[in-house]
């Protein structure tokens, strides 16, 4: 089956950190671009940051640039994105999706940013 599996997410303090990791499983990330999404509550989903299929040309949303890194690494499989000095706002579920080929989206992890 092919899928993306996020995880890592959870609660973390204000200023905090955290990582959370997309899986693919059943399909190689090499020929795809990878994006970030987020969605709070009551709100639309928005694209957060992007890598491309080189993992060397990035994009971050002006909310996160500067606080967040996102990554690949295709030997595992798998892009993170490592979030730091993390705010009350950042609350959201967070999806990955891989787009190339084939457009694949994950089911999301949920991060709460609160004291």
């Amino acid at each position: 089956q092919k899928q993306l599996v996020e995880s890592g997410g959870g609660l973390v303090q204000p200023g905090g950190s955290l990582s959370v990791s997309c899986e693919a499983s059943g399909f190689s990330l090499d020929y795809y671009a990878i994006g970030w999404f987020r969605q709070a509550p009551g709100k639309e989903r928005v694209g957060i940051s992007c890598v491309a299929i080189d993992g060397e040309s990035t994009h971050y949303a002006d909310s996160v640039k500067g606080r967040f890194t996102i990554s690949r690494d295709d030997a595992k499989n798998t892009v993170y994105l490592q979030m730091n000095r993390l705010k009350p706002e950042d609350t959201a579920v967070y999806y990955c999706n891989a787009w190339g080929p084939s457009d694949y989206w994950g089911r999301g992890t949920q991060v709460t940013v609160s004291s």
